[in-house]
């Protein structure tokens, strides 16, 4: 028998046999942690007991786990209720159901069977469990990771990788979030999360199509079932679990400019100066690894940034802010402040022996701060004075994996390429698996070693410059690190197939809990062309944050540099941007409270639609605006297909209103190189403002509301603020009721941001006819679009449209 004794230790059931332990606990309302140690009594000497687990990847804060209760069992099996959720444990063979219950406690639809969970043979894939498959489940997210949507038929490994450069089938990448969103074919979800930071695998139904099969390096797995029964439901919940996104600044949704290459402080200056000389709305420029000394983090190269004071309140009056790159590689050098500081407090990652691990990455030797520590996080924390004295509130965390191009003093690491036990190894560009963290060992944190810095990262900030909201961008990371830090998707390529799978990518990312991610407009390697450059810009309009990135070994892509037409579709494309930002503001707000990501797959909002799940060359912004961008060459026109069965009306490059169409079908969308085909969900409305150089305040002083009526009305929301700090904000909501021949729109407010002054529009399709409008300033209905502007201080107006 496998399992012969359950025990309650608080609020977690402990079950053991003569060699396995299992804990089960429920971590919160609708959702279930199942720890798994099959082999603990050679794993642990607290056998039957298992350790205490802390977890990087969890909230810090989450609330003591609920209660579970005994349930009704069959001879044979355990059964234990709470927070909604029943499991059932059968102990001759292990095997795990868990079900929903329903209201009158009976178990209801099953979210996971576990079949087996052993241990290999295997000294690095140690921890195995397989879990059902059914055969028409689909399977979103995993984070970063190339592909279509549904990751079914394919095998994952998660081990943060500098893969440069990456392709189309590459895996591993620069993030690891084992947790999958999974949706039935009648459209409802559950989720799946993995809590190991040790490097490990997934393998969805590839091997066996009827098996999910995880497999972890580490000595358990620690996995959690999450309740829906909807998409959004399970990204509430695995927010709650491992932390929502806080709220970045508004100026992070504007333009970015970066370049691996800017050599100096005027060339810095000429490219703000050219943004604005060619009429291009700009927020930020990057600083790539050049405004460093000698590649020594926390420095400036004084002959070429001679006054970097001077040049961040040089660009902050032109609109634009300085976001310097920061990696974790600190030069060896004696005498260098940052080094000599880390080691001789002990805050560098040693090697298995215990000397102080030195390798390569920009500087030659570097050390690596061991950012799984506390300590090390303050210390680092500290550092960040050095930027906010200087009034800089933006980073780029880099090579955080942690990159490493080659070992120092350590030659029998070199050259080998399979696993030896009892040797040193090292997997990709990082550090040697036997590399230590305090008492732990690289194998087990190198996953999450990113978190840790970005942390870091957030807690400067809050204690030098505790009156910002700052804006945080890592390339690696683990689950969690939506706490701390926006994603950057790596060093992509100038071509149309990197510009494709962009989406499917960004929509994974939002899918994993992770809602502020993008990649490098344009493509960071290769040469990028003048219509792929206008192209990936459309495809950018609701992108998290909006960067054209490229290397120090390709030509400039500035927007300026291919000519006509493509500047003015640039400039276009930014512009109908900074129109959107009320509405973009607006979702970026929700994330951090809903965690829903800006940029969503049609699959979020329409799972029972077997199309949309599969969908991922077209995006929706919130739940009524869809994007669908041209990614493909010399092309002219695409198909579209509308979700839903609601009514869609073009409103291409935020402009006029065109034709509508029925949702739950595809359409052609006719879209030359400046045209971008943009459709309104009925019973939506979307606000917009003024194009503008950079953005200033999340207050809008000019408004329009973009609307299509419904059968039933419509709605919209409007967050606003100042843009950054901590102040006052305000929140409105639009609605609309129907009755016989009258249409009554309405506003409400709540918050304490003081009243803005402005004005306020309101275009309107969906009406077939209109006889007056009651409440407003002046109105016009042409053509079918009423066109309405609104009294200062509105809250209804009421619409005679002559319908029955």
């Amino acid at each position: 028998m496998r399992l012969h004794t359950l025990r309650q230790d608080g609020a977690h059931h402990r079950a053991w046999g003569d060699t396995d332990v299992l804990e089960l606990s429920c971590a919160a309302p609708g959702v279930l942690r199942i720890r798994l140690a099959a082999g603990a009594r050679d794993a642990y000497m607290t056998y039957p007991h298992l350790p205490p687990k802390v977890s990087a990847m969890l909230a810090p804060n989450r609330p003591a786990p609920l209660p579970l209760t005994p349930g009704t069992a069959q001879p044979g099996e355990w059964c234990l209720t709470g927070g909604g959720l029943s499991v059932t444990v059968t102990q001759a063979t292990g095997h795990i159901r868990v079900q929903e219950l329903h209201d009158d406690g009976t178990p209801g639809r099953t979210l996971a069977e576990l079949h087996d969970w052993t241990t290999t043979p295997d000294p690095v894939r140690r921890r195995t469990a397989a879990l059902h498959a059914p055969p028409a489940h689909s399977y979103l997210g995993f984070g970063q990771k190339v592909g279509p949507l549904d990751k079914r038929g394919m095998h994952l490994t998660f081990w943060n990788t500098d893969c440069f450069p990456h392709h189309l089938d590459t895996d591993p990448m620069h993030l690891t979030v084992p947790f999958t969103t999974v949706l039935t074919p009648q459209g409802q979800a559950h989720g799946l999360f993995m809590d190991e930071s040790w490097r490990s695998e997934i393998d969805v139904a590839r091997r066996d199509p009827t098996r999910l099969t995880l497999t972890s390096a580490g000595q358990e797995l620690d996995l959690y079932v999450l309740q829906g029964p909807t998409p959004q439901g399970v990204l509430r919940r695995y927010a709650d679990l491992t932390g929502h996104a806080p709220l970045p600044p508004l100026w992070s949704l504007g333009a970015g400019q970066s370049r691996w290459g800017y050599k100096s402080a005027d060339e810095i200056r000429s490219i703000i100066a050219a943004y604005r000389e060619h009429d291009l709305p700009l927020d930020s420029v990057y600083l790539d690894i050049d405004y460093m000394d000698a590649y020594k983090v926390w420095t400036w190269d004084n002959s070429r940034y001679p006054d970097p004071a001077a040049l961040v309140k040089e660009a902050r009056e032109a609109g634009v802010h300085l976001v310097p790159i920061v990696d974790p590689g600190v030069k060896a050098e004696p005498g260098y402040d940052v080094y000599a500081s880390g080691t001789a407090a002990d805050h560098m990652v040693r090697t298995a022996r215990g000397d102080v691990l030195l390798g390569e990455v920009w500087p030659d030797p570097a050390a690596f701060p061991d950012f799984t520590r506390p300590p090390v996080q303050d210390w680092w924390a500290d550092l960040h004075k050095r930027f906010t004295d200087l009034g800089i509130t933006g980073q780029w965390n880099d090579m955080n994996e942690p990159a490493n191009f080659s070992l120092r003093g350590t030659p029998s690491t070199l050259g080998i390429t399979g696993f030896n036990v009892g040797q040193q190894y090292t997997e990709g560009k990082t550090l040697p698996y036997d590399a230590r963290h305090g008492n732990r060992t690289h194998l087990e944190m190198h996953n999450v070693y990113a978190n840790g810095m970005a942390e870091a990262a957030r807690t400067g900030y809050a204690r030098h410059a505790p009156a910002v909201r700052p804006f945080i961008l890592t390339r690696a990371g683990a689950a969690g690190i939506q706490r701390s830090a926006a994603v950057w998707t790596g060093d992509n390529a100038s071509r149309w197939s990197h510009l494709q799978l962009s989406l499917p990518m960004l929509m994974g990312l939002g899918l994993s809990g992770i809602p502020f991610s993008a990649p490098d407009v344009g493509g960071f390697d290769l040469d990028s062309s003048g219509e792929l450059l206008a192209r990936w810009y459309q495809a950018a309009l609701g992108y998290a944050f909006l960067r054209n990135h490229a290397s120090n070994f390709t030509a400039y892509q500035e927007p300026w540099r291919f000519g006509e037409p493509y500047l003015s579709v640039i400039r276009e494309a930014l512009q109908m941007r900074y129109r959107l930002l009320p509405h973009l503001y607006t979702l970026t707000h929700q994330a951090t409270t809903g965690a829903l990501p800006p940029l969503r797959p049609l699959a979020l909002h329409h799972p029972q639609d077997p199309q949309a799940r599969t969908e991922a060359s077209s995006y929706l912004l919130g739940e009524g605006l869809l994007v669908a961008p041209v990614l493909h060459a010399n092309t002219a026109q695409r198909q579209v297909y509308l979700p839903g069965t609601d009514r869609w009306t073009e409103t291409f490059n935020l402009s006029a209103f065109g034709d509508t169409h029925d949702g739950q079908r595809s359409v052609t969308a006719h879209a030359a190189l400046n045209t971008l085909p943009i459709y309104l969900r009925a019973g939506h409305a979307v606000p917009l403002t003024d194009t503008a150089p950079h953005t200033t305040h999340a207050r809008w002083e000019r408004l329009s509301w973009l609307a299509h009526a419904g059968p039933d009305g419509l709605q919209g929301t409007l967050y606003e603020d100042d843009g950054e700090g901590h102040g006052p904000h305000r929140l409105t909501r639009l609605w609309a009721e129907r009755s016989g021949t009258r249409l009554v729109i309405g506003r409400q407010e709540e918050g304490d941001l003081p009243r803005t002054v402005r004005t306020e529009q309101l275009h309107l399709t969906g009406l077939d006819a209109v006889t007056d409008v009651q409440g407003a300033r002046s109105h016009r209905f042409e053509d079918g679009l009423l066109r309405v502007t609104l009294p200062e201080g509105w809250t209804e107006i009421s619409i005679l449209t002559g319908e029955r």
